[in-house]
């Protein structure tokens, strides 16, 4: 039974009827472009057919009540006196309601169903994917007009001011802006959209490493904060503003560590740039090129790898269907994505499976993903409310 269904049959079975708005939100993954976005660079990344689906419906009296099939659980609460109750999942509901009222927004209540399948903790954006959905879903039975730029960055608010993640805007901006067979080059400066096309004959393979990521949040912290010092003692306001070029002439002055920091974003954004020419150019021999130098990048200057990501990189990369593989997301664990020959995903699939067990006794779980559309209502109570 796919998502929809099971959404759809859900409530109604909780709520005898059928569900007058359907919504949903992808997850993502990033091609390249690696610790850039808060640096104000370049990120290039793909919403994924991997999902969340909401089936809902308008309730007039300012209560929300939604059901997680994948939680086995439900939220409730008032959209008036909004507040902390919990760290789970019903906090990135709340907190969508709360950054819809920072905005001057008026939300409405609604009662749904929600479910996904876009893995969880893997860097693959379920957070965001939630995030977006949630907001489609407000925005329908409230009658908001949907700019994807706008609700992006209120999916961001709610991580940095609700949740109290100091993420940037990538995950947000892809999921919600999303292009059916494209990936996205995403200015993080200007929240300026280049849509590169996947190279026809391609696949993109996410292989999870079945390990979860850890000590990631000072770890992350830790690399900000190095990024800000290598920004300050290049006199700009973020390492974006960095050419290689005036890295190699200024860069000795660096502690060494800050150094290597520096150096990866610097590099990571040029390859990004010229990874989204490669693919306009159908040049899918350097986009591979392009992605196998960035996991050596993050695996050596920012040191965000670990074990398994660098054993299923390896396995993947020597590959003959292989054109390029890194580790994506925020590191120490998680996912590898790949770019494989199309005709020969299953192969690939089936040999990385055996050889990262191989090499490490884990178990990864790969899946081929198509290039989705961003966040979407699919199916409207009325043709007014539809706002699209």
């Amino acid at each position: 039974m796919s998502l929809r269904d099971r959404v759809e049959s859900a409530f109604r079975e909780r709520f005898g009827g059928d569900a007058p708005w359907l919504v949903r939100a992808p997850g993502r993954v990033n091609l390249i472009g690696e610790h850039t976005d808060y640096n104000g660079g370049f990120v290039l990344p793909i919403a994924i057919d991997r999902e969340v689906w909401i089936a809902l419906a308008p309730q007039g009296d300012g209560h929300v009540e939604v059901h997680s099939l994948d939680y086995g659980d439900a939220a409730a609460f008032e959209l008036s006196g909004l507040s902390h109750t919990g760290d789970g999942w019903p906090e990135y509901v709340k907190g969508v309601a709360w950054a819809l009222q920072q905005a001057g927004h008026v939300p409405l209540g609604w009662q749904g169903v929600m479910c996904g399948n876009v893995p969880r903790g893997a860097g693959l954006s379920s957070s965001a994917a939630v995030e977006l959905a949630v907001l489609r879903a407000f925005a329908a039975v409230s009658a908001l007009p949907w700019d994807a730029k706008a609700m992006a960055l209120l999916g961001q608010r709610v991580e940095n001011g609700w949740i109290g993640v100091n993420s940037g805007i990538m995950d947000q901006l892809v999921v919600a802006a999303g292009i059916r067979d494209h990936a996205l080059l995403i200015d993080c400066r200007s929240l300026e959209i280049e849509p590169a096309p996947l190279p026809p004959g391609t696949a993109v393979v996410v292989l999870d490493t079945s390990t979860r990521r850890g000590l990631v949040d000072s770890a992350y912290n830790e690399r900000r904060g190095q990024c800000e010092e290598a920004a300050r003692y290049f006199g700009v306001p973020a390492l974006r503003d960095v050419d290689s070029a005036a890295f190699a002439g200024m860069a000795t002055g660096l502690d060494p560590v800050v150094r290597r920091r520096a150096r990866h974003v610097v590099s990571e954004n040029e390859r990004t740039l010229e990874a989204s020419h490669a693919m306009r150019a159908g040049d899918v021999g350097r986009l591979g090129e392009l992605m196998n130098a960035s996991h050596e990048s993050l695996r050596v200057d920012f040191e965000v790898t670990n074990a398994a990501l660098d054993a299923i990189v390896d396995v993947a990369q020597a590959q003959p269907m292989c054109l390029g593989a890194r580790m994506t997301g925020a590191g120490f664990g998680g996912c590898a994505v790949a770019l494989v020959a199309a005709e020969g995903v299953d192969t690939f699939i089936e040999d990385v499976t055996v050889g990262y067990r191989a090499a490490t006794g884990l178990v990864p779980r790969a899946y081929a993903c198509r290039a989705a559309d961003g966040a979407s209502v699919e199916r409207a109570a009325s043709t007014e409310h539809a706002a699209d």
